[in-house]
């Protein structure tokens, strides 16, 4: 039976009196960039210029068909048509009904003149054909998850996207299931249940397709679930390996192939011995962000969940493996090496976020290099080699830790921050969410800046004792969010990984929860959770275009090249996810801890905008 508890995830007790968004965390509280940056050498941008390697990204063809672009992850579209002078005569060309009032987090997805879209639950796949005029319907496919699914959902029912791969899109369900879909007809070629909703195990990230597999990882950190990462047959959908991100090297497929950098990451069993007796098999570690395939080097990479429960005074110890990074063979899932961004993470510092796979001047010479925005505050490159970090600064406001020693590689945590059962520990930055969370950056080459939309939220926190039950909330905790130094509670940072620093930031009241997509043209498009969509110049940041959707916009900006030539960008409105649980909800705004502490810091956002779901489809006039 499913218990329909985890609802309190996002409704908990209401309080007495109404909610008001509290006042932003004094600047005096966090460290600046020169006290925590650290990086192993001096920039040295003289030595090359930084980008993807060819077979990573691939000439662009003009579509767009899978979320991260490519296989560096780019999410930049060499279309040149819209300009910093031609984007405000931007107009809809179209749009689109999803049918469901929920968080909507997809990209779409376009292929040989096809629109695909998955929603929120229930999964719904629309596939639009792009060659007529409206772009109408040609199939539409319905998967019909269990019901139950959405009462363990952690965080709204949101779902990240699909691909399209050899004639198929390929999706997860809700309720623990990849779908392959005959791109022609949307017929089921094969359907294969890789999760478990009974102990609350859900599937809301978008499936990674490389070499003839699909890998996929599960959800469910705040429940208990044990995390994991799996590999499916592309053309049968059978399992051809899973890899537990906790537990016995056996079951972490670690093996004599394993030579992580740090001396921290040795040792046999690390997945056991690193927690209080049996706690690894409820601890978290889940892969429920960006998985990344590394086509030069045949390697897979892929972030690990926080551990659990949030209380880590219940669980003594680093908790391998969560928190981290792991580099994997792709067709056996044996473990090449692995870093953790947050030992012992006391702060829900998941390390899912988006891995960038670029050749990067550093100490004199090009290196091959994975730049992963983590929710912990830093920019850290790392050579995907070998797994060292080379640089790790902040991108946003950070006290939890004190920045990242390169020798050990270990976070430096303040000790003034961390979280206690006896006290709450007040403005704690980032917050639970992180700096940003599972929300993508993109690069242009053509500028060599990443454009990282995120947060600037603090937190207050006090643990809770909790007892694990299947299927139930596992969290032990009591988080009030609060906008971070400043004030507003977003930005969008142009950040210079070469020379560590920020190149331009714009300001938002709402944080950015859209992922940015860059354009050769000069753009950077991306949505704010108050409802508009916006574009502006990559190079200086200024505010160049705007148009207002029927509701917050937290997915995944594309842009493609239409059947006629010319340049689109596509993108979802529906507000909604964790953060915008105070709308998508229902949310009792009165209460600062529902939402596992997002709605304290929210509670105004329903005055700007409404639930929904809606494609919009952009052009210049023609």
């Amino acid at each position: 039976m499913i218990r329909p508890t985890v609802a309190l995830l996002l409704l908990l007790c209401p309080a007495l009196h109404a909610q008001t968004v509290p006042p932003g965390v004094p600047a005096g509280e966090v460290f600046t960039p020169e006290q925590i940056g650290h990086a192993l050498a001096a920039p040295t941008p003289q030595a090359g210029r930084t980008a993807p390697s060819a077979v990573n990204a691939p000439a662009d063809d003009g579509q767009w068909t899978m979320p991260s672009k490519n296989y560096a992850s780019t999410r930049f579209s060499t279309q040149t048509e819209l300009t910093p002078e031609n984007v405000k005569g931007l107009v809809p060309l179209f749009s689109f009904s999803l049918g469901v009032n929920k968080g909507q987090e997809a990209a779409p997805i376009i292929a040989d003149n096809t629109l695909y879209v998955v929603t929120a639950y229930p999964n719904y796949v629309y596939a639009l054909d792009l060659t007529k005029p409206g772009a109408p319907l040609k199939w539409r496919f319905a998967p019909n998850p269990l019901p139950a699914s959405q009462g363990v959902a952690c965080c709204d029912v949101v779902n990240r996207g699909g691909t399209v791969s050899n004639g198929k899109y390929i999706f997860n369900t809700l309720d623990g299931q990849t779908i392959a879909l005959d791109v022609k007809s949307g017929r089921p070629l094969w359907r294969t249940r890789l999760g478990n909703i009974h102990v609350g195990e859900t599937l809301t990230m978008a499936p990674l397709v490389a070499k003839g597999r699909v890998y996929i990882g599960n959800s469910g950190g705040e429940l208990g679930v044990r995390g994991w990462i799996a590999a499916l047959d592309e053309q049968s959908g059978k399992l051809l390996w899973r890899a537990w991100n906790t537990g016995p090297d056996a079951d972490v497929l670690i093996g004599p192939a394993f030579h992580p950098f740090y001396a921290m990451d040795r040792g046999k069993d690390l997945g056991v011995s690193s927690w209080p007796p049996d706690a690894w098999k409820i601890g978290g570690g889940n892969v429920w962000g960006w998985i990344t395939y590394d086509a030069e080097l045949d390697t897979l990479y892929h972030g690990t969940g926080n551990p659990g429960p949030w209380n880590a005074q219940q669980r003594p110890g680093d908790n391998k493996w969560t928190a981290g990074i792991f580099a994997r063979d792709p067709a056996t899932g044996a473990a090449r090496w692995f870093y953790q961004f947050s030992p012992h993470d006391q702060h829900d510092y998941d390390g899912i976020n988006e891995q960038l796979l670029l050749d990067l001047p550093f100490g004199g010479s090009m290196r091959k290099v994975l730049i992963h925005l983590d929710r912990n505050g830093y920019v850290y490159v790392i050579d995907r080699k070998t797994g060292q970090v080379l640089s790790a600064d902040p991108y946003g406001p950070v006290n939890s830790s004190r920045g990242v020693d390169l020798q050990s590689g270990r976070l430096e945590v303040n000790p003034d921050k961390e979280t206690k059962m006896d006290q709450e520990v007040k403005d704690i930055c980032p917050t639970a969410s992180g700096s940003k969370d599972w929300n993508p950056s993109s690069f242009s080459p053509q500028t060599g800046l990443l454009y990282i939309p995120h947060e600037n939220i603090c937190m207050d926190w006090l643990n809770l004792q909790v007892s694990y039950i299947e299927g139930t909330p596992y969290v032990g905790a009591n988080v009030h969010m609060k906008p971070g130094p400043g004030g507003h509670r977003g930005e969008l940072t142009a950040w210079d990984p070469v020379n560590r620093r920020k190149a331009w930031v714009v300001d938002e009241n709402f944080p950015i929860w859209s992922g940015t997509v860059a354009t050769a043209g000069g753009l950077v498009f991306y949505g704010t959770m108050d409802g508009w969509f916006k574009a502006v110049d990559a190079r200086t940041g200024q505010a160049l275009w705007r148009y207002k959707v029927d509701s917050g916009v937290i997915s995944q900006p594309v842009s493609y090249r239409g059947v006629d030539g010319h340049q689109y960008i596509a993108m979802l409105s529906g507000v909604g996810g964790w953060s915008g649980a105070v709308v998508s909800g229902p949310v009792d705004t009165r209460d600062g801890s529902a939402a596992l502490g997002f709605v304290n810091v929210m509670a105004d956002l329903p005055k700007y905008t409404t639930p929904g779901g809606t494609l919009y489809v952009f052009a210049l006039p023609h």
